[in-house]
């Protein structure tokens, strides 16, 4: 069993790692032409919409 307190240590040290990594991203981000950053968003945010969709029908199917 985790304690509360090494939960909150664990969600913390999440947190910044995620933001160290978004700050990695939006520096690269920040050094690649425009079109490729377009580009580099829009396959990420397809991505995301298939996961989305197989997610939502694997739920489905369990329920």
């Amino acid at each position: 069993m985790c304690s509360n307190s090494f939960r909150e240590r664990l969600m913390m040290i999440a947190l910044v790692a995620a933001l160290l990594l978004l700050g990695v991203l939006l520096g690269a981000v920040a050094q690649i032409p425009l079109p490729a950053s377009v580009v580099a968003a829009a396959v990420i945010g397809a991505w995301l919409l298939v996961f989305a969709v197989r997610e939502r029908l694997a739920r489905r199917r369990a329920h």
